[in-house]
């Protein structure tokens, strides 16, 4: 193998010779964003071969002046798993991997891109290797001198490119710039057991460059590692990047322990500067880590960003990859037993795998800014472990060398595979997004909102008696917030609308939030079209009917059957199927009987002509594994409209709930999902943790007060993101720890009954200035927030449970950006303390600068709660009126309706139990006798209707916030 591969480095030397045009620079490359010693760098490029010598003292540089050195050495050549040989041939670097053999090459300053390669270069020279394109990309590097990062000047025209892209949002065009990363050394690292100090090794991770990974070496025995190792990441400025450095201690047995992990902010590398810092851990430990970092421009093309300085879209590309064979029929049988499995780390495919044999396609999308590589293996498809006689033998190709729309076959490099060949081509991926990039409301809800202004101003002005017409931009908005509990705020919320009805209020709502068992409400009501407008009756009567009915049909062995089939019918279509999905389908049985064929997006029918408020439903995404609820959720609002994060400002059709998404752009598209899978979303009580049930066993409403009070103070402590000028280590519930403590935080933590989503905001990236922005720090609740590595856009799958985990209200949706409500009618469905969810919202916004009126119940209300409450706030003319109905019996027990006291003989029908204890209407009872449904219905009704003064004394005064200056509100007759 030696002689082979010596004669190849002399056919290899002199054919540079022959083809190497005059005067040409030569010089050894590493590979790009690989680790890259201090003698690499020094020997990166140099006017004239240096004076190297070999371990026996032979000068390394050939007679030519073509510098020389082993594949696997240190002197100027990363070493590759097997050894590797360059080549540079028309501005594309070519290495084959194989047996450890020569590296060669000379600049790119010897051809041009445009240039033809030398006639007669085969990609299979003497034995089957495999080989790697390599782009020559200008940039400013960094050289070491001195043992320091030092930088170059600036290319020329650097930044030149200013054109703006503007759609669906702001429009950014600027060029990616090149991080260089040193890891000096450590000091104080801990001792790993009695016996030995750490081996420490480091591991750098940049989230905004994703399937770029890096690691020292590790340095064994040591509590003061020296590294001097580099590293380098193609990164852009106006997205959040955060740098994560973690050191580990190597264990041969157990899983490698962290000694510590530090996340760093490097907006504060200045262009052209290099920066020397000392990550510590004081005062909780004395481990010290210094690292040298130095940024600079590149001449790459500006990318096109789009963003709503929340989130931003990059651009990106599509790998068509088609896999041909040629041969006789043995050879291809052969290959039959073979596979190819293709890695493009970043991408949204990231591994797919095909048998050798067959012709294939595959499709990788990813960010072509970063410097991916597309890399392949052979392995057995006869059994899982790999076919160690072909896995040796690989293909890495750089994307960036590729050029768009033109096509590159590559052979597939295995003796017991030839014919085999791959197509490569790159395609930009179109500009336009699939998700909307927004805190502003959508087309849609704007022109929904003009239709049923004209339909509330007709009925305030019957119901208020107004003298004129009143215009638009008088209208006041209205709308109903009600909270959760089961089967009770069910039937509870018929009762209320029913009573709006025949008041001849309903009309006067514009938006209807609901949920957990309020959404079943909802969601069934505006399966008809007229349902606002029509006779309730109906609805009701079918709720009762199933309500009452027996629910051991529910799991009878043919229902079980239709479950699986429709489990299954999910999981062809892809969407994941979990237990929430079961639950679904149970609770579409229980409300229903029958499967119920309505979606989300079809509920738009019944807002056509703004003839029904707009219904919003919500959900909250939480953390699947490692934290409790409180510690980190997000609100997620569903409407027939859009289906979207209030926090992120990104929304989808409801039709594209499901697929898959991958940097804003829709990857898979799936069908919609029925309805009742929504609803199993919004009543999801199953996905809760150990610490969540703990929590709701021990706390009380003070508690969790207290505990929204600290979540405040410690976020306002936290040093943000957007700050950029120091760094910070991850509070002690984000170390990992030892895998003890990692098992233990898991069993408090982990969800065993999770729910799964397909994540729509995946591959999307942080803004640089996400923080500061006003649509993101309105919901910013969390220590997290100031992380971006730890945020949804990183997640694979969303986890979507019922509100009720956090606080039972549905109040957030109400206060998105362009909805301004003025009255809030508030149906509280608790069984005991009937302030308790609302002073929980009330804090909850005030916290998070919401315009919320103040909820002081006075000592007589507490004790004794009525039928109506109004709050409000006349220090904060943004805050709406608030009216408060609890779910109370205080005169419904004697008046059988508003005025009519009650005759003996229906004295009975006034008593409702709702003491928690012994009440019929407790959270998990899914069976009402039908006397108890018609009661809760009626207290509900009656409760409403008794408090017509209060409505219509609200309305006046919505009404007279909402009129404009100068132009006095239409007076009563």
């Amino acid at each position: 193998m030696f002689i082979i591969a010596g004669s190849y480095t002399v056919f290899m030397r002199e054919y540079m010779r022959a083809h190497a045009p005059p005067g040409s620079t030569k010089y050894c490359e590493p590979l790009q964003g690989q680790q890259t010693s201090e003698e690499q760098l020094l020997a990166k490029r140099v006017p004239s071969p240096p004076s190297k010598t070999s371990r026996n003292g032979t000068p390394r540089t050939s007679a030519s002046g073509l510098l020389l050195c082993p594949g696997g050495g240190t002197d100027g050549a990363r070493r590759t798993q097997a050894g590797s040989d360059s080549t540079t041939v028309a501005g594309i670097t070519c290495r084959l991997f194989g047996p450890p053999i020569w590296s060669l090459g000379w600049g790119p300053e010897a051809r041009t891109a445009d240039a033809a390669p030398p006639s007669g270069l085969s990609m299979r020279l003497g034995f089957p290797t495999a080989w790697q394109l390599q782009s020559r990309t200008r940039t400013s590097r960094a050289v070491v001198d001195k043992g320091q990062l030092v930088p170059r000047a600036p290319p020329q025209n650097a930044g030149q490119h200013s054109s703006v892209t503007k759609y669906r949002g702001l429009g950014e065009a600027s060029a990616c710039c090149r991080l260089t990363i040193r890891v000096l050394e450590a000091r104080n690292l801990p001792r790993a057991d009695l016996m030995s100090k750490a081996d420490p090794y480091v591991v750098l991770q940049l989230p905004t460059a994703p399937g770029m990974k890096f690691k020292t070496k590790t340095v064994t025995n040591s509590s003061h590692p020296v590294w001097n190792e580099t590293f380098s990441f193609l990164i852009h400025s106006q997205v959040k990047n955060v740098l994560e450095l973690t050191v580990y201690d190597e264990d041969s047995v157990t899983e490698d322990d962290i000694c510590f992990k530090v996340l760093y902010d490097i907006s504060e590398v200045l262009p052209g500067k290099l920066l020397r810092k000392t990550f510590s851990q004081r005062p909780q430990g004395e481990e010290e880590l210094d690292v040298e970092f130095l940024m600079e421009e590149t001449l790459d093309r500006p990318e096109n960003l789009i963003t709503n300085n929340v989130l931003v879209a990059r651009e990106l590309s599509c790998l068509d990859v088609h896999l041909d064979r040629t041969g006789s029929a043995a050879v291809v049988a052969d290959q039959d037993k073979l596979e190819l499995e293709l890695t493009l780390k970043g991408s949204y495919e990231d591994t797919q795998t095909s048998a050798l044999g067959t012709a294939s396609a595959f499709c990788f999308h990813y960010m072509p800014a970063q410097e991916t590589e597309l890399s392949g293996h052979l392995r057995s498809s006869t059994s899982n472990v790999w076919n160690w006689n072909n896995s040796a033998w690989h293909l890495t190709v750089p994307l960036r060398s590729l050029a768009v729309g033109k096509e590159v076959t590559v052979d597939v490099p295995a003796a017991n595979a030839p014919g085999v060949r791959l197509q490569l081509k790159a395609e930009s991926c179109p500009k336009e997004l699939a998700v909307h990039l927004g805190f502003d409301l959508c087309a849609e809800e704007q022109a929904f909102l003009s239709r049923r202004k004209q339909v509330v101003a007709r009925a305030l002005k019957q119901a208020l008696q107004l003298d004129r017409d009143l215009h638009e931009d008088e209208v006041p908005v209205v709308g109903i917030v009600a909270t959760g509990g089961g089967a009770r705020a069910m039937t509870a919320l018929y009762g209320h609308l029913l009573a709006l009805q025949k008041l001849g209020l309903l009309d006067c709502v514009t938006y209807l939030s609901g949920t957990s068992g309020s959404t079943w409400t909802m969601a069934h009501l505006y399966g008809d079209p007229e349902w606002s407008h029509g006779d309730l009756e109906g609805p009701i009567r079918h709720a009762r009917e199933h309500l009452a009915k027996s629910k051991l049909e529910v799991f009878s062995p043919e229902r079980l059957a239709g479950y699986r089939r429709e489990l299954e019918l999910q999981a062809e279509q892809g969407h994941p199927t979990t237990f929430v999905d079961l639950w679904a389908l149970v609770l579409e049985s229980i409300l229903h009987g029958q499967v119920m064929d309505q979606k989300l997006s079809g509920q738009r029918a019944a807002l056509e002509r703004g003839q029904n408020p707009l219904p919003l439903y919500l959900g909250l995404n939480v953390k699947e594994n490692n934290l409790e609820t409180l510690d980190f959720k997000e609100w997620v609002e569903f409407s027939p409209y859009e289906v979207g994060f209030l926090k992120y400002g990104t929304f989808i059709p409801p039709e594209l709930f499901g697929s898959e998404f991958f940097m804003g752009r829709l990857m898979s598209r799936r069908p919609e999902p029925r309805i009742c899978f929504l609803e199993g979303i919004w009543s999801n009580i199953y996905s809760l943790n150990l610490l969540d049930a703990w929590y709701d066993l021990t706390s009380s409403g003070e508690a969790w007060k207290q505990h929204i009070k600290d979540k405040m103070r410690n976020i306002e402590k936290e040093p943000p993101a957007s700050s950029g000028t120091s760094s910070w280590l991850d509070a002690l519930w984000l170390q990992p720890g030892t895998a003890l403590a990692q098992a233990f935080k898991g069993f408090l933590t982990g969800r065993p009954l999770h729910q799964h989503s397909p994540n729509f905001l995946r591959g999307l990236q942080l803004h640089q200035d996400y923080c500061s922005q006003k649509g993101f720090s309105t919901w910013a609740d969390s220590q997290l927030d100031s992380t971006p590595g730890q945020l949804t856009p990183q997640e694979p799958q969303l986890c979507l449970v019922d509100p009720c985990y956090f606080i039972n209200t549905s109040c957030p949706p109400m206060f998105r950006t362009g909805r301004r409500l003025d009255l809030i009618l508030s149906f509280d469905y608790s069984l005991s303390s009937p302030f308790e969810a609302l002073q929980q919202t009330e804090l909850y916004c005030r916290a998070q600068g919401l315009p919320f009126p103040r909820v002081e119940p006075s000592p007589q209300d507490q004790s004794q709660p009525g039928e109506c409450h109004v709050f409000s706030d006349p220090a904060c003319p943004e805050a709406p009126v608030l009216l408060h109905f609890p779910l109370v019996n205080a005169s419904f027990k004697d008046y059988s309706a508003p005025g009519v006291p009650r005759s003996p003989a229906e004295l009975q029908a006034g008593q409702v139990d709702l003491t928690k204890a012994t009440s019929p209407y407790a959270l998990f009872n899914m069976t009402y006798k039908e006397e108890d449904f018609d009661r809760l219905l009626r207290l509900c009704d009656y409760n409403v209707r008794n408090s017509q003064g209060a409505i219509l004394q609200a309305l006046r005064t919505a009404l007279k916030h909402r009129a404009p200056e100068g132009r006095p509100p239409g007076t009563q007759t």
